[in-house]
Order: structure tokens, then sequence, then C-alpha cells
């Protein structure tokens, strides 16, 4: 029986990104390798949940990283509490059979009001003059000052938008050893997300990856030798493997060219209204989910979807629980791209009508995911430091540095990739046995095995 166990989410490793620069994760793909196979969509809190629970999207109910809640009819990506993640958790399932077991869950999602002993988020703290604060939420309380204390602020501008690079994955790093060092927790979840930027920003294929995966390497280095002080084995996995992508595909303007999206005019801007709407998507990388007013308007609009370029699949009706999304969030319709496309959020049809969010990271009022954000307009750096000076003297300052050009997104996820060593991984220290590859659905299931029996 395993005693201790640390597991490292280091999002987009795939087994083809490894090689003679990556001597920590060589050393653990000597031991034991897998390929994972993903639930669909491949993306974050997807699969996350899925890891989690071993259940699909359809039992857990986490069918992309944000879905239309109808009884408010708002679209909402990257919610924080664990509550909507249906089902036992792992650590529930081992605690029942080892009492007082212990879990710390590190930046893993859904990461607030869990049953894990220890936790710690991205939870900035947005003041009434309109600030934006970087922060973390942490459980116990009493962690989160800790960790300050110790490390500083959580470098949330560096963990999403243009200014993302190693800095947030160290913090992260950090923080896990600490808790590591201090408490031992009997089983260590952490996420370092530090491969997820260039990937989508550059393409897999760029050169520049390798110093990023170098990078990231040296922060799994860090992490072993604590790991290896406190007598934990090691898993290291990925969500998903990001591919090459040269389309963006908009839905939602096809919609709205159709009269089935709404929109209401705000301050000249176009600004999306999802109630008054008879049909929309929610965009989330290569997935979409349409959600639709009527229902006899379903299977007809689904065939016209079926027909756009970029477009590999549109699917409804029972036909949903074949990808294992016939869940009550998911749309009426779901689309899956090609596999060189992606799908925007973009709803205007004009940029000068755009809302203001559609120029600023915003990841709580776009309804839908943006790539975009990882770039800045032309001189995007001189204007945010303007803009934050001004901020800082008390005045209101919109911080539009995000360019309306979805073709600068070179990579993207959510379907299978077509080679398996493209695609998500897991890496170990303790034996794997069968199969090759391995359901993400099944690894909780082979987790609570490894840690409860023998």
């Amino acid at each position: 029986m395993i005693n201790r166990l640390l597991v490292i989410n280091a999002v987009g490793l795939t087994r083809n990104l490894l090689g003679p620069h990556t001597p920590e994760l060589n050393a653990l793909a000597a031991k034991h390798v897998r390929d994972l196979v993903p639930p669909l969509p491949a993306v974050t809190t997807t699969a996350q949940a899925t890891l989690l629970t071993g259940t699909s999207p359809q039992e857990h109910g986490i069918v992309a990283n944000g879905w239309y809640f109808k009884d408010t009819a708002k679209v909402m990506l990257w919610q924080q509490s664990n509550s909507l993640v249906h089902g036992d958790k792992l650590w529930d399932r081992i605690k029942r059979l080892r009492p007082g077991f212990r879990t710390a869950k590190m930046f893993w999602w859904y990461n607030m009001y869990s049953t894990a002993e220890f936790s710690v988020t991205p939870r900035p703290l947005y003041r009434s003059d309109g600030r934006k604060m970087p922060g973390s939420y942490a459980f116990p309380a009493t962690l989160n000052d800790e960790l300050e204390a110790k490390l500083g602020k959580f470098p949330l501008f560096k963990f999403w938008g243009p200014l993302t690079d190693i800095t947030s994955t160290r913090w992260i790093a950090d923080s896990t050893i600490h808790v590591m060092d201090q408490y031992q927790p009997e089983l260590v979840l952490t996420y370092l997300p530090h491969l997820d930027y260039n990937l989508q920003r550059l393409g897999p294929k760029d050169p520049a990856i390798a110093t990023d995966v170098t990078e990231l390497d040296a922060e799994i280095g860090k992490l072993r030798a604590c790991a290896a002080r406190h007598g934990y084995e090691v898993m290291v996995l990925s969500e998903y493997g990001i591919q090459e992508v040269s389309r963006p595909v908009h839905i939602n303007r096809y919609l709205r060219e159709k009269g089935l999206l709404k929109v209401r005019i705000e301050c000249g801007e176009d600004w999306f209204d999802a109630g008054a709407s008879d049909a929309f998507a929610v965009a989330d990388h290569q997935l979409a989910h349409v959600y639709v007013k009527d229902p006899s308007l379903v299977a007809s609009l689904a065939d016209e979807l079926a027909k756009l370029p970029g477009v590999a699949r549109a699917i409804h009706g029972d036909e949903r629980s074949s990808l294992g999304l016939k869940h009550e969030r998911s749309g009426e319709i779901i689309l899956l791209s090609d596999r060189d496309a992606w799908f925007t959020y973009y709803f205007w049809l004009d940029d000068a009508k755009a809302p203001d969010y559609a120029r600023t990271v915003d990841i709580h009022q776009k309804p839908g995911y943006d790539p975009v954000e990882l770039f800045l307009v032309p001189g995007g750096k001189a204007k945010a430091g303007w803009t934050l000076l001004k901020r800082k003297f008390g005045l209101r300052a919109l911080l539009d540095v995000i360019p309306l050009d979805a073709s600068l997104v070179k990579g993207s996820h959510g379907v299978p990739t077509i080679d398996a060593a493209d695609g998500p991984c897991l890496l170990s220290t303790v034996p794997l046995g069968e199969p090759w590859p391995l359901k993400m659905q099944d690894w909780a299931g082979m987790v609570e095995k490894m840690m409860t029996e023998g």
C-alpha cells in the first residue's frame, strides 16, 4: 500500500514534449508511463472532475469549463465551488477506509469548500473602486497567511493573461513544498499551468516550447526532491495535449446573422443577452454547447451547424450520451471542431461595437473561453503600465489591451489528437499495470486501490 502520494498536474504535457532538456520527467518516464484517454471535452475542469470522481461528465456534471445557468439566464465560466462537482471525490473514498487520511488540493479547480483538509486556489479581490487585487483563497485561512508571509501575494497576472510566465507555476510549486514540509498530508494534488500559455500562443511545434518544458522540468525537480524527503511516491499527469490550429470558427456570429442570438445596445456597444436569445453557443476551445430555446428547432439547426467550415460534428438528443455529455447543463446541440480549428465566443459583427470587456482580460464576463487574452495589442505593455498607474492614483481606467484577432491563436484542445503521444500522459514512480492506454475515468479507482490495499 502507498502511504503518501504527490500528484503533479503538468498542464499540456505530452510524451512528444519530452527530450534531453527534461531530465526530471525522463527519470519518471523511465520507470512507468501510460497514455491517458481524456473525456470530451478535453479541457481543464472536465478532465479534473473526471480524474477525481472516476465518473463521466454526464455523471459529475462538469460538461465544460463553464455553461449556461438557465435559472439565472447567465453564462458562467471558471466557478469555484466544489459543490458543482457531483459525486464522491477520490479522497473521500480513501478516507472511509483510512481514518485520519488528509488531502492537500493545490490549485486544482473547484477548490473552494471541498472536503480536502488543505486547499489553495486563485481568488482575486474585487475592490469597490474597480481595482482587481491579486490574491488566493486558502483553507484553513491561516494557510493563506503562511504562504503570503513566505512567498508574497499569489502572482495572479502571471497566472493568466498576456503577462504569463513561469512565475505563477513557481509560486504554486513552492506553496506545495511548504504544505508538504509543514503538514505531510497523505495525498497532495498540485497544478502547474506553465505549458498552457505558449502552447496556445505559439503552437506545439514552435522551438520556444522547449524552453518552457525545461522551466517546468526544474519545478518538477524541486517537488520530487521534497517528495523524496518525506517518503512520497510521485505521479505526473496532464489533462490534454494541445494541437496546432489555424481556423477560428465564429458560431455565435452565424447564430446572430440568423436572428437567433440576441443583443442589446448599451453605450453604443453590442451586449450579449442570453435570456432573450433563441440559440447561442458557449464556446470552450474545440467544443461548443449550443443552447436552443425551442426544441422543435434543434434537429434542423444541428444539421445546419454541421455544414459550417471547421465543424466536425453536431450532436443532439440522446446521441449526446455517446460522448458522455447528456446532462441538463449541456447544450441541446454539442459541436466538435476539426482538429485544426477552434470555437470563439465572438458574437458582434463589427469590432467597433464589441463590448468593452472584449478587449480586456475578463474570464467571468465573457460568455465563452477567450485564448486571445494571452496576447497584447501593439503598444499594449506601455498602455497597461499607464492604465495601472492611473488606477494607483484612484482613477478609473479600462485596461483594454487585448486584441480582437482570433487568428493569433496557434494551439487548442478539446477533441482527441491523432497521435496518442501528442495527447495527455501519466508518468509514475509506482507500477501502473494494465491497461494501456488508461482512461482518465479509471485513474481514481486505480489510485484508491493503491492507497488502501496491500
